[in-house]
This record gives structure tokens, C-alpha cells and sequence, in this order.
């Protein structure tokens, strides 16, 4: 089965892939989703069997970005949807372990 083909009905509707920072690393996830779905995009192994709950009730999703005033603020990856230019600075040790993990 082609990797997309069995991808789909993951992910919201898009049409492109837009580019994020993800602890000074540059990716590229679909737009139009949550973050935690742009992990799974980029490490569908790892995420989708991760321990995370995909509802808010769990904090292993929990990243740290730059707000646009340069802020960092905290927030739930399952939660908060993707934008280009989107700088996540520093992640759970989930999420830390199931992105750059070996």
C-alpha cells in the first residue's frame, strides 16, 4: 500500500505543507491541522503509537513557542493548530523522544 494512500483520513483536509521550527530544526507539516498531527506527519512510527491521549487531558504533548510579541508560551500540541513560521522552542520529553529519539 503507497505511504500516502494509508495516511489518509489522518489528517484535515489540505492543500499544501507549510514550514515550522521545531526545537531549531526546519519541517514541513500540512496546514489546517493541530501540531500533533504535523508530528505524526513527520514521524508517523513514533507518534501514532506515542502515549498521548489527542484530547487535551494528557500533557505529553505540551511544546513551548514563540508568541508574536517573542514570548514564549506553553500549549498543548493536540490542541493548537499549525501556521507558517511557527517556532516551537522546546517540547515534552514525549514528544522530545518520539521526534529526535533514535
Amino acid at each position: 500500500m503507497d505511504d500516502l494512500q494509508w495516511r489518509e483520513g489522518l489528517f484535515e483536509s489540505f492543500d499544501k505543507l507549510v514550514e515550522i521550527e521545531v526545537c531549531k530544526q526546519k519541517s514541513l507539516v500540512p496546514e489546517n491541522n493541530k501540531i500533533l498531527r504535523g508530528f505524526q506527519y513527520l514521524k508517523t512510527d513514533t507518534i501514532s503509537v506515542g502515549d498521548y491521549c489527542w484530547n487535551g487531558d494528557c500533557v505529553n504533548c505540551q511544546i513551548w513557542y514563540e508568541a508574536d510579541a517573542g514570548e514564549i508560551k506553553g500549549a498543548l500540541a493536540c490542541k493548537m493548530y499549525v501556521r507558517e513560521g511557527l517556532v516551537i522552542s522546546a517540547l515534552s520529553a514525549e514528544l522530545q523522544e518520539d521526534l529526535f529519539g533514535d
